[in-house]
């Protein structure tokens, strides 16, 4: 009798999926996904991100030119502008009771605190009716030449007599310690300070005097 081959017996361990891919490979450990990353830049010889085209410029025949009879488009609407405020508004006043031998404390005050609260120093004029201010007095030592040099410059708090106030440019705030002086002297010194004070007078001084001068002169 002939032998019939025996046909191979298939074990159960080796039903289960295959270690190794069909090529005969390991198969590669995976690796953690990376997160995005920024746009690489362009390598050179390779365009890179397209910009935006410039604008054309348009020649005066790409306009349209309205002709006579016809309307041209409308204009767009703007909004109102105001109207400018007038250049001869009167300044505020601000009155500082305070003696002759304390007024000028009270304009020094008065200094600091517009300081403090943002106003440039070149925008402060401080006048006296009296004594010179110790700044004055140190800086017209020096010569009257180099004294209003300072003042033209305007980038500091300038302080003059008020014989010299004619001379003294409008700054937006001034500030008048009547610290003595002949009663004309203040009655002449107070309305050419009011009329160089753009936006605020300030004045350190007998109430009842200081009434009196600006009542009259301004």
């Amino acid at each position: 009798m002939p032998l019939i081959p025996e046909e191979p017996q298939i074990h159960e361990s080796a039903q289960g999926p295959r270690a190794t891919p069909a090529s005969g490979r390991t198969a590669p450990t995976p690796r953690p996904v990376p997160g995005p990353r920024p746009a690489a830049p362009p390598r050179p010889g390779r365009p890179g991100p397209l910009r935006p085209a410039p604008p054309v410029q348009r020649t005066p025949h790409d306009v349209a030119v309205a002709k006579p009879g016809v309307p041209g488009p409308a204009a767009p609407a703007t909004a109102a502008t105001p109207a400018p405020a007038s250049a001869s508004a009167a300044p505020q006043i601000q009155l500082i009771p305070a003696s002759a031998a304390g007024a000028l404390d009270a304009a020094e005050e008065a200094v600091d605190l517009l300081l403090e609260s943002g106003r440039a120093p070149g925008e402060v004029l401080v006048i006296t009716t009296g004594e010179h201010h110790p700044w004055a007095a140190h800086e017209l030592s020096f010569g009257e030449a180099a004294y209003w040099a300072q003042h033209d410059a305007g980038d500091d708090v300038f302080y003059a007599d008020a014989t010299v106030v004619s001379r003294a440019a409008s700054r937006p705030v001034v500030v008048v310690a009547v610290n003595g002086g002949s009663a004309a002297a203040a009655a002449e010194a107070l309305p050419l300070a009011h009329a160089r004070a753009g936006a605020l007078l300030i004045v350190c001084g007998d109430p009842q005097q200081i009434n009196s001068v600006l009542g009259a002169g301004v």
